[in-house]
């Protein structure tokens, strides 16, 4: 089913904007600021292991987002099992409320035992995301692509599903499009494509199969110019919607002529 809807819809909050934006890796807190501005984006994830151990790059990150104007999409990344994953979510919860964003009970749900990889655990991430939605979060779970882990996690109450492209910071673009399709096909719920994006190009893609939106860090924040990056990514989000909303021309294994053939001129 075409999904037609002008603004993204995430719980009880809506956005225009459909691309999402992660804090991490910029060299500079000055840096990340006008790439924010570039992107346009109306939610920004934060990690709340990383603002609490002060790690670097998150020094004063706090303080340097408008948070008047976004909305903190705090995230569990660094979780390994779904009980850390729960209690970081409630101390994100807090986090949220001392930037002022006293109703705000999004959590980006990551629970990744493997370090190498960083696959999400499909096991842990059910068990997490059960409990959560039970205590009233606003649940965006990160997940493998796969449609079965996708339909448990909306018919257990999450309020979108964030299905991996590739492995994240891989920049491999989205290699398993097929799942992805099916996950778009038979969800009632926003679907955000998180990780593994590398160009714009490949984000206008995820909108163009009729993605919800994308969320992108590392092909912004770890740019040659991130500030211009941040642009090309917003203008790029933008375009993928207007052409799923357009509809696509079919593929045809014959050539089409771009000019009828009737009422040409004759050589006779």
């Amino acid at each position: 089913m075409k999904k037609t809807n002008q603004l993204l819809k995430i719980g009880t909050k809506e956005f225009k904007s459909r691309l999402l934006v992660g804090t991490g890796k910029y060299s500079s807190i000055e840096i990340m600021q006008k790439s924010l501005v570039n992107t346009k984006c109306e939610i920004v994830t934060v990690a709340v292991r990383r603002i609490q151990g002060l790690e670097k790059g998150h020094q004063g990150l706090m303080k340097s987002i408008d948070w008047k104007n976004i909305w903190m999409l705090p995230n569990t990344a660094g979780c390994s099992s779904a009980e850390e994953a729960i209690r970081i979510a409630r101390l994100g919860r807090e986090l949220a409320k001392l930037a002022g964003q006293e109703n705000n009970n999004f959590v980006k749900l990551e629970v990744i035992p493997d370090k190498k990889y960083l696959l999400p655990d499909p096991i842990g991430t059910l068990k997490a995301a059960e409990q959560l939605v039970k205590e009233g979060f606003t649940v965006l779970p990160y997940i493998n692509s796969d449609p079965l882990i996708a339909k448990k996690l909306e018919e257990i109450g999450c309020a979108t599903v964030m299905p991996l492209g590739s492995p994240i910071g891989s920049a491999q673009g989205i290699r398993n499009a097929a799942n992805i399709a099916m996950i778009i096909e038979e969800s009632r719920i926003p679907i955000i494509i998180d990780a593994g994006i590398g160009v714009p190009s490949e984000a206008a893609q995820a909108l163009e199969m009729g993605a919800d939106g994308v969320l992108v860090n590392s092909a912004i924040a770890l740019a040659k110019n991130p500030i211009l990056m941040a642009q090309a990514f917003s203008k790029a989000t933008e375009a993928g919607r207007d052409a799923y909303l357009s509809g696509r021309l079919q593929e045809n294994v014959l050539a089409s002529p771009s000019s009828p053939s009737e009422g040409v001129i004759s050589n006779n």
